[in-house]
């Protein structure tokens, strides 16, 4: 088959042709509904993805500058509807959707993306108890940042003028549209620069869509970040917002804010009257029991009466010297008798009172030692016995043994 050289593309003129007719509007502003695969977020900040169902699949481009206005991040399996311009890029001659908006399919965008980043700021702890400071009892100064128009300020102010004035330093803040949350961090920031004690953040009631700058993580980690004591005080009873659950106390409404910021000068008054009662009260008894003790003192200082207390303790001495005494021979006495049994005790069994009974120790000369066998001694011994009056010098002449009975 011939051809005409004229009529012979490069590939890179085929690719721009297949371009131009993709990119001459026709498929331009699409909404895709499919399932996220293969989601890579590049360093550069770019998203890269793979929009499928059960039959296709797409890829898909989000560039940094439409990805900062995203309000959840992608998931693999996630089903999304997308926006976006079909394109081709020319590098691989494929073609590709160029994403400007994400939507979630099957469950409200904003709610997902609540869900998302309240789970995320609660396991990085933003939202733990032990890291939410006590609120001042008596604050001096106080910072609101909230919108200059409605009824959130003038309820604020009306309540804290009310309850106890305090100084207000107010610092108008955008709480409604896309700049609000880039607004209110500088607003927290300008207040942690200033000497107010206490900062209320706070707007009136509405829809997600108008509390949602109450949910951006940029505002959260400002409410985390500073350093003085915030309350949220953002739509009403039942709304809460990230900023609730991050601040260090949350309030139902603004007004609420305020009442929980200042304490109440008529209960601060009332209190004060009962102490007041109080001190009053225990001043009186204290007095009453001074004269009380004092009367008693005076009794006790009469001459009379010292007179008669001082007899009445010599007689106790006096008793309790005679009752000493008297135990003391008591004692003695039965003592004596003590020594004396075992005095006789002793004298029964004691050698001079075997001599004196007609018994007398012989003794062997020279070592004086007793002589209590007739084998002891010998013929011509010298022996000493000694009696109950005195000792006799003897010599053996003759010694006899004695038989069975012979005594």
């Amino acid at each position: 088959m011939f051809y005409d050289e004229k009529s012979v593309y490069t590939v890179h003129e085929l690719t721009l042709a297949i371009k131009n007719v993709l990119t001459d509007g026709k498929f331009s502003d699409v909404w895709i509904r499919g399932e996220i695969s293969n989601f890579t977020n590049h360093n550069s900040g770019h998203r890269y993805f793979t929009l499928k169902d059960k039959n296709s699949s797409l890829q898909c481009v989000m560039f940094k500058w439409h990805g900062q206005k995203l309000r959840f991040e992608l998931e693999h399996g996630m089903k999304v509807l997308v926006l976006g311009d079909i394109d081709l890029y020319e590098l691989r001659g494929q073609y590709q959707l160029k994403v400007r908006e994400i939507k979630t399919d099957g469950i409200g965008e904003l709610y997902k993306a609540y869900e998302l980043l309240k789970n995320k700021l609660a396991m990085e702890g933003l939202f733990s108890q032990q890291r939410k400071r006590k609120l001042p009892g008596f604050p001096k100064k106080i910072g609101v940042a909230t919108s200059p128009t409605g009824a959130v300020l003038h309820d604020i102010l009306t309540v804290l003028k009310r309850r106890f004035p305090v100084d207000i330093l107010f610092i108008s803040t955008i709480v409604q549209g896309e700049s609000a949350a880039t607004s209110i961090v500088n607003s927290i920031e300008a207040l942690n620069s200033t000497n107010v004690d206490l900062i209320i953040l706070g707007r009136g009631g509405g829809s997600i869509e108008d509390l949602w700058p109450f949910n951006e993580e940029i505002v959260a980690r400002a409410v985390f970040n500073s350093r003085i004591p915030v309350i949220s005080a953002v739509g009403h009873e039942t709304d809460f917002t990230i900023s609730d659950f991050v601040a260090d106390v949350r309030a139902p409404t603004p007004s609420a804010a305020a009442e929980i910021a200042v304490p109440d000068r008529k209960e601060i008054y009332n209190r004060i009257m009962r102490l007041n009662d109080r001190l009053t009260d225990a001043q009186k008894h204290y007095l009453y029991d001074r004269q009380t003790r004092l009367i008693d003192l005076k009794k006790c200082t009469d001459p009379r009466l010292l007179i008669e207390r001082l007899g009445d303790l010599i007689q106790y001495l006096d008793e309790m010297a005679q009752r000493q005494n008297l135990s003391i021979k008591r004692r003695i006495e039965a003592k004596k008798a003590l020594f004396d049994t075992q005095a006789g005790k002793l004298d029964a069994v004691s050698p001079l009172g075997t001599l004196l009974r007609g018994y007398s120790i012989a003794l062997k000369m020279p070592g004086m030692d007793i002589i209590s066998s007739i084998n002891c001694i010998e013929e011509k011994d010298n022996i000493q016995i000694i009696v109950n009056d005195g000792r006799i010098n003897c010599e053996v002449n003759e010694k006899e043994v004695f038989n069975g009975n012979d005594l």
